[in-house]
């Protein structure tokens, strides 16, 4: 019994150790009256039921709704697009290498093409033509909206995706961009079936976004992946305040992930494809999957504080030349 309270409470109760150190010095009955007085300090526990706390309600499972037959057709057919570029070659993900140099020079004609130029019109009906330069002077907040077809390990994701991308591109621009708070970006991941709803839902989330304003991206033809519209709502035409992305729910997984690496990068100012841009994503040819070095460096430019909005090609071009030869090593 001894050693059961010195085990007990070594280093717990002095008073208990004490006790074991007397009993060991003293014999016969005097060893039993002093483990029964040593047994008597102990006062009994009392058992206590304390009542449990109710868990509190638990959020109902994210159920994604049955697709449809033209979503499934879609999807169907995006795989087979997916799987013929990869056979081609196409979609890399190495961000180019020896086979893909570039000069200073190639860069800031890259910088030209693609931040000052439209891709399409405003209506997406047809090819933009030259614009000013354009980007944002705020924070960029970037958040996701759902279909509701899409499934929650596609959500999970795809959430993922678009945060870890998010903060490399603040990075790479020093400009903030984030996925917290009252989001000005909305990167909308939805199907056929649920593209419309998407879009509404993105109308009440956004402060210069109207529903008319995104009716051109309600019916897209199946050839196009995803888009990007890009708004200017205060008094500098030429400075973003909100931006919304579309990306086709069917894409399968890599085609998915350069929706997003292409359209977020474009929503923050490079809007316009140009053929002789390599490595690049910034091309129509589908060579690169994913944002490659050629690319970071275009970003840099952009958000150059030498560089400011509403600057035609012509003003900018000295400076973008001087830019280009200091990101690249080149002679000033």
């Amino acid at each position: 019994m001894a050693t059961l309270l010195a085990a007990r409470f070594r280093g717990k109760h002095l008073m208990a150790a004490g006790i074991f150190q007397r009993m060991t010095r003293i014999g016969g009955a005097g060893i039993l009256s002093a483990a029964l007085a040593a047994c008597n300090l102990i006062a009994p526990v009392e058992p206590s039921l304390k009542p449990q706390a109710r868990p509190a309600a638990l959020p109902a499972p994210v159920v994604a709704k049955p697709t449809s037959q033209k979503s499934a057709m879609l999807r169907s057919y995006l795989n087979q697009v997916q799987t013929a570029q990869l056979t081609q070659g196409l979609l890399r993900r190495d961000g180019g290498g020896a086979d893909t140099p570039f000069t200073a020079d190639m860069l800031a004609r890259n910088f030209e093409k693609i931040a000052f130029f439209n891709e399409y019109d405003g209506n997406f009906s047809g090819r933009g033509g030259q614009s000013p330069l354009r980007r944002w002077d705020t924070p960029v907040r970037m958040d996701v909206i759902f279909g509701a077809g899409v499934p929650p390990s596609q959500r999970n994701g795809d959430t993922y995706d678009v945060r870890r991308y998010a903060s490399r591109l603040a990075r790479i621009t020093g400009h903030p961009i984030s996925t917290s708070g009252s989001p000005n970006f909305l990167v909308i991941i939805a199907s056929e079936d649920d593209r419309a709803e998407a879009l509404v839902e993105a109308a009440t989330r956004v402060r210069g976004i109207t529903a008319n304003s995104l009716r051109a991206l309600r019916n897209m033809r199946r050839d196009t992946y995803c888009a990007v519209a890009a708004y200017a709502a205060g008094p500098d035409a030429n400075t973003y305040t909100a931006a919304v992305a579309i990306i086709r729910a069917e894409n399968p997984d890599l085609l998915r992930l350069s929706c997003i690496h292409e359209e977020l990068a474009q929503g923050l100012g490079l809007a316009n494809d140009s053929p002789a841009a390599r490595p690049s994503i910034f091309n129509d040819d589908d060579e690169f999957a994913l944002l490659t070095g050629h690319d970071e460096l275009l970003l840099k430019m952009l958000y150059d504080n030498r560089l400011r909005p509403g600057m035609s090609a012509t003003e900018a071009a000295p400076i973008t030349r001087i830019i280009a030869r200091e990101l690249t090593g080149g002679p000033l």
